[in-house]
């Protein structure tokens, strides 16, 4: 997101391009093509090609999911963001705050299949899915019940690579063992982001922001992409260009703002 001395363009257009240049080459990877631009085709109505996406994790998934509402609905989906700051983990573990944080989860999912009536529940793994290893193998399996009796596929994701700081580092070996146990708990439903984001939290790929941990509009939009391909592959949604929705007023999002985005 610098901006190069002395350069005309203004940052906002400067940025815009960046994102876009950047959700391109993820369209352009992998298979070597990139999906089709709707042209002169009116923009699709969310929701009206039947899938609709409920979106759950922690606040790392809330910076990745302004970008992924922009992407899915300019594909013709419906999106819920269901994400919680602090939380947003299904996992109780034995920590007061996590186990708090786990009930008011599963309450508001609840809630969510009740109103949003969602087709696709993709949870992306948290940051405070501490517990054991039966522990959180038990919630990822409780999740995907919830799911198929839902009539809604499950989707879980792994987390980008994150820093380990003081606070999570007690919680390390819980971290890092969590995607192997909802691989076992999704099965063909379990999307492996380091494809996208690599294992290093300070390498360029992975994106982060400043604290280590978020993404910026860039590594939003990178993910959104990548995401909404995956999801094409497991239900069929059609993915819109990213020159469809890359440089919307998402980009302005209030989270990014707090992130000190550029």
């Amino acid at each position: 997101m610098n901006l190069s001395p002395g350069s005309s363009v203004s940052p906002g257009r400067r940025r815009a391009g960046a994102i876009l240049a950047l959700a391109a080459g993820i369209a352009l990877a992998g298979c070597g093509t990139s999906t089709a631009s709707s042209g002169d085709q009116p923009a699709p109505t969310p929701g009206e090609g039947g899938v609709r996406v409920l979106w759950m994790g922690d606040s790392i998934a809330g910076a990745q999911a302004p970008a992924l509402e922009a992407a899915l609905e300019a594909g013709g989906a419906a999106f819920r963001n269901a994400t919680s700051d602090g939380g947003g983990n299904v996992v109780a573990g034995d920590h007061p705050v996590t186990a708090k944080a786990a009930e008011d989860t599963w309450k508001t999912l609840k809630e969510n299949l009740a109103s949003f009536r969602p087709t696709v529940i993709a949870y992306q793994i948290t940051s405070y899915d501490w517990g054991t290893a039966r522990e959180q193998l038990s919630a990822y399996r409780r999740l995907a019940g919830a799911a198929e009796d839902a009539g809604a596929r499950l989707v879980l994701v792994s987390a980008p690579p994150f820093k380990i700081d003081d606070f999570f580092a007690p919680h390390e070996k819980a971290i890092r063992r969590a995607p192997a146990m909802a691989a076992k708990a999704a099965g063909a439903g379990f999307l492996d982001a380091s494809e996208l984001w690599g294992n290093d939290y300070a390498a360029g790929k992975a994106q982060r922001a400043e604290d280590g941990i978020h993404s910026c509009q860039q590594g939003s939009a990178a993910f959104a992409t990548w995401f909404a391909k995956k999801l094409g592959g497991l239900t069929g949604f059609a993915p819109a260009a990213p020159g469809d929705w890359a440089t919307g007023p998402w980009t302005g999002d209030e989270r990014f703002v707090k992130l000190g985005c550029g």
